[in-house]
């Protein structure tokens, strides 16, 4: 059993930041031992993977589309799974949910536990 809880969604406008948070709770098996990942679906659009994070934090993976602007971390010791977004654009607006693996190991897919979202609307 898997609960996934995001917050920090919002309304900002284009060049802005949000911080998402997830907050997770595990149970026979524990959030450290699990990789992350942060997922966006827009209106019309499929959803898409834009960032993960191994069990150690060590290693990540982003889409093209959010390199050097999103920046995801953990903090292992909250159970808490962060993306940090910076100079945010109109086409990061969309559904933004958190999943977790039942690996240690970053990959773009293969999630079984999701939360239930948070929105993120960028303003031109």
């Amino acid at each position: 059993q898997v609960q996934l809880v995001e917050s920090g969604g919002g309304l900002v406008q284009a060049g802005g930041s949000l911080r998402l948070s997830c907050s997770c709770a595990f149970s026979g098996r524990t959030f450290s031992s699990s990789a992350m990942g942060w997922f966006r679906q827009a209106p019309g659009k499929e959803r898409e993977c834009v960032a993960a994070i191994n069990w150690s934090g060590t290693n990540t993976i982003y889409a093209d589309s959010v390199k050097g602007r999103f920046t995801i971390s953990r903090d292992n010791a909250k159970n808490t799974v962060y993306l940090q977004m910076n100079s945010l654009k109109p086409e990061d607006t969309a559904i933004y949910y958190c999943a977790a693996r039942n690996s240690r190991y970053v990959a773009l897919n293969e999630y079984p536990y999701w939360g239930q979202g948070t929105q993120v609307t960028v303003s031109s």
